[in-house]
């Protein structure tokens, strides 16, 4: 799918544009994925699971966090993508292009439902999840 996203990560060097030193494209396809369509896919891989759960288990917060976690590990570590990632055209691929895989995904959505790592970024505005899956988020 996306294995010819190309490059290695260059430590301590900044790039001229986020995803550069990642070895990502400036503009379009295997760019890096702005901010804004990251939340909207965010927000809509939640409102699902929780729509879900308000209809046929009265809301609970745990069924709606479980079900966030199965849809987020099978979606991105199978498919590479959640129904909201596609909606906003954004892939999770590894450093390098390979799909991401389940043990990186479950990693990846630990750590995204502990909230503060993915607002730990660094120069290219990878979170602490991505960063700690070796993933990133790419544009469709």
């Amino acid at each position: 799918m996306a294995g010819w996203v190309g490059g290695t990560e260059r430590a301590g060097q900044l790039g001229k544009w986020p995803g550069e030193r990642l070895g990502l494209a400036q503009e379009g396809p295997t760019a890096m994925a702005g901010w804004g369509r990251r939340v909207l896919a965010l927000v809509i891989d939640w409102f699902i699971p929780a729509m879900v759960s308000n209809v046929w288990f009265q809301g609970h917060s745990l069924v709606t966090l479980g079900l966030f976690v199965v849809l987020q590990v099978l979606g991105v570590g199978l498919l590479g993508t959640t129904i909201g990632k596609r909606l906003v055209r954004i892939q999770v691929v590894r450093v390098g292009g390979a799909m991401t895989g389940l043990p990186k995904a479950l990693l990846r959505t630990v750590l995204l439902c502990l909230i503060v790592p993915p607002l730990v970024i660094d120069g290219d505005g990878r979170g602490l999840h991505d960063r700690a899956a070796g993933t990133v988020q790419i544009r469709m």
